[in-house]
């Protein structure tokens, strides 16, 4: 599949280049009194991954089709999403994802703009 997630309809949803990923390891520290520190990971997928993505001037339809398909997924329902990732054997891989927030902007006439986020999980 290329980047980005399918909808509702089963059309592919392609963000627009230049989405950011951002990367925060869950880690516990324990800090001494003399200045030293001890840190491990928390859990097994002790990654925290977000990616912010834009959906820019695209049409009415293609807007409301994809707020239809994260508003079915009320923050709650993953579902997949492939991104870029050179260390595959492909050039992409296929994670499961959340949208917790998302928007939509009214731009002119016929061009819309959706921005959401999405988190990474670790489910089956």
């Amino acid at each position: 599949m290329a980047l980005g997630f399918t909808d509702l309809g089963n059309t592919p949803r392609v963000p627009d280049k230049g989405f950011t990923k951002t990367s925060k390891p869950r880690v516990r520290r324990m800090a001494f009194g003399d200045g030293y520190e001890q840190r491990a990971v928390d859990g097994i997928n002790n990654l925290n991954e977000t990616y912010n993505l834009t959906f820019s001037n695209r049409t009415k339809t293609e807007t409301d089709d994809i707020i239809a398909f994260l508003d079915s997924k009320a923050g709650v329902t993953l579902f997949n999403f492939t991104v870029p990732d050179t260390n595959s054997s492909g050039s992409e891989k296929t994670i499961k994802v959340v949208c917790d927030t998302y928007s939509q902007t009214y731009s002119y006439d016929d061009c819309y703009t959706c921005t959401a986020t999405f988190r990474r999980v670790y489910e089956a």
